[in-house]
């Protein structure tokens, strides 16, 4: 059990300030709601804290100094016998312990069970451990075991087989609609928080068993799900991890897989079941918002760099008399495109979420709440759906519960949030991760249709307020990257070796400036974090076509009118405006210092706690 840890007092002073108008006539200032020269101290002094960083864009972190490679003193087989129970706090088991070579590379693979259910595996490299372990996490809903490290490319380590690598299924095994859970309140507080922690524990008691010393460092990369589990174990286990990797964090979960992709399943279809806005529209309407936009930044190149600031206007490309529904959107769905972008909100305007897709992330949109060519459902629909029915609220909604059913209104928002605290990882006091020299990279793509960028540069916001610009940027930093989808692909540069610059980070202190992207014409595998399905683009060699640095936020990226605009080298660091973080909306409370519900699931209800 860990004790409780004690909140330092808010800091009112943060804030965030905003810089000069944006040329185009379609962007429009935003402000927030406090003093201006307290925003422009604070913006200021975030931008000179990472001045030096924005001249070192082209020095790849090294993936850190070597470590002392170790081989194991026993061998593999003998993990299959060792007790877990003391080190998880629960019987476990160990299913298989085996070697495995893949690409050369020999590991010894343990699967287990932590009870009731969690399942976890745990890979050891059986020479040449270089005392580094990475927990990777794992998207959607869960369900199953996926050890798969992502945007670490041009980490040696992690290249050469030096990592242990563990992943778990969360306790469950089952798909996106959430039934798993409907009877099993146990296996709801495995996926929330519990599932992930004693995988932790189990790998770490596996390591010094097998290599007869303790990991010397530990690192959490994830994205989605993936990405709101990582900020869990920051904000729940503040000593579980060294450095920790979130990607467009599911953080908002009891709202995210509710409100929001139940909105746009809503909006985008008619009483008959079929959708309003296509796929074949998708294209017209992204060129048209590239049209407005893109430019903003000084450099028309398919990427829009403040997509918050965009207001389309839709009127151009809307169908009048006359013209071919083929070439223009219809009324109908100019109606639901602006509906979209607004988010989920009540009759009296108010915000059921934080904000709606950016604009930008139309052609990413198609199957997600844009049903493909020839279907009529998305997987927006089925995320909502089986989320309310079966995950999100206590007690349950009828089994009968559709879609349909779900009402837009402060009542619903607030049964369907009872389990904010459970679910949710928006805390924004991580000063006991700090405390123990943890550090954070937030990332997320601007063309994400999963999940709002909003979401993550408010957190941020929060974390500034709660507990300081100095203490914030000394341990974390924020990544935007323009194009960029969900988790992976996107018209924009979104590969990038992340695991270099975090282990750098935490065990050289080089604090991580600008990262390099690249864009390739045929991304080599599925993102994790991604839903399950057909990969979001074409598969094979990549072949990269394009770089830019993506800097930490605030800064942006600006061409410097020289040179390839492919090319990163011909690009500088410029400040960026602050965002304008929606605080009008009904759950703007939970990013904030809060208190966290630690609960057992019994047959039919949750007994919780304040407190572990």
């Amino acid at each position: 059990m860990l004790r409780a840890l004690e909140r330092p007092p808010n800091n009112p002073s943060v804030a965030i300030a905003t810089a000069t108008k944006p040329p185009s006539t379609h962007m429009k200032q935003n402000y927030m709601k406090a003093n201006s020269s307290v925003f422009r101290a604070t913006f200021a002094r975030i931008a000179s804290l990472l001045h030096l960083t924005s001249f070192v864009v082209f020095a790849r972190p090294a993936c850190a100094a070597d470590l002392p490679a170790l081989n194991p003193v026993i061998g593999c087989e003998a993990l299959a016998t060792v007790n877990l129970d003391t080190a998880t706090g629960a019987k476990t088991q160990i299913r298989s312990a085996r070697i495995v070579t893949e690409l050369g590379k020999s590991y010894c693979r343990v699967n287990g069970k932590v009870a009731p259910a969690v399942g976890f595996e745990v890979r050891l490299p059986m020479s040449h451990w270089t005392q580094r372990f990475v927990q990777t996490g794992c998207g959607g809903l869960c369900g199953m075991i996926d050890v798969k490290l992502d945007k670490a490319d041009a980490c040696r380590p992690a290249q050469n087989g030096e990592l242990v690598l563990a992943s778990t299924d969360m306790g469950h095994e089952g798909g996106m609609d959430g039934a798993w859970g409907r009877d099993d309140y146990q296996a709801r507080v495995d996926f929330a928080y519990r599932g992930v922690h004693v995988t932790t524990l189990a790998a770490k008691a596996l390591i010094e068993k097998f290599y007869g010393q303790k990991a010397r460092y530990s690192y959490f990369s994830g994205c989605s799900d993936g990405g709101r589990e990582a900020l869990m174990e920051a904000q729940r286990y503040p000593e579980d991890f060294n450095g920790i990797t979130a990607g467009a964090p599911a953080m908002n979960f009891t709202t995210q897989n509710s409100f929001y992709h139940g909105w746009n399943a809503v909006m985008n279809q008619r009483a008959d079941g079929s959708p309003i806005l296509t796929a074949d529209k998708l294209p017209l309407l992204h060129q048209e918002v590239l049209e407005q936009c893109d430019a903003a930044d000084g450099l028309k190149d398919g990427l829009i760099s403040e997509p918050q600031l965009c207001r389309p206007d839709l009127s151009k490309i809307t169908c009048q008399a006359g013209r071919s529904s083929d070439a223009c959107l219809t009324p109908e769905q100019a109606q639901v495109t602006q509906k979209l972008y607004r988010g989920a909100h009540d009759e009296a305007d108010r915000g059921l979420v934080i904000g709606g897709p950016l604009p930008g992330s139309e052609i990413n949109w198609v199957g997600v709440f844009v049903p493909p060519p020839g279907q009529t459902r998305a997987l927006s629909g089925m995320i909502s759906e089986g989320t309310i029915k079966n995950l999100d609220s206590d007690p349950n909604p009828p089994a009968g519960f559709r879609l349909r059913d779900l009402r837009f209104n402060e009542s619903t928002f607030r049964t369907t949030t009872r389990l904010h605290a459970l679910y949710d990882a928006t805390d924004a006091n991580l000063a006991p991760f700090f405390k123990f020299g943890g550090r954070l990279i937030l990332w997320h793509g601007l063309a994400d249709p999963h999940i709002s960028p909003m979401n993550t540069v408010a957190y941020y916001h929060a974390m500034l307020k709660q507990l300081g610009t100095d203490a914030v940027q000394k341990s974390t930093r924020l990544y935007l990257f323009p194009g960029g989808a969900h988790c992976g692909s996107g018209e924009g540069p979104f590969d990038f070796d992340l695991m270099s610059a975090m282990i750098a980070w935490v065990e050289d202190e080089q604090s991580p400036g600008a990262l390099i992207a690249s864009h390739s014409s045929t991304p080599a595998s599925r993102p994790n974090g991604v839903p399950p399905g057909p990969p979001p683009g074409p598969t094979g060699a990549s072949i990269p076509d394009r770089t830019r640095p993506v800097y930490p936020y605030p800064q942006l990226a600006r061409y410097t009118g020289h040179g390839s605009p492919d090319d990163a080298v011909n690009f500088t660091a410029v400040t960026g405006q602050a965002w304008q973080v929606n605080e009008s909306w009904y759950g703007a409370s939970f990013f904030s210092s809060h208190d966290h519900l630690w609960c057992d699931g019994n047959t039919n209800h949750f007994d919780c706690r304040l407190s572990p």
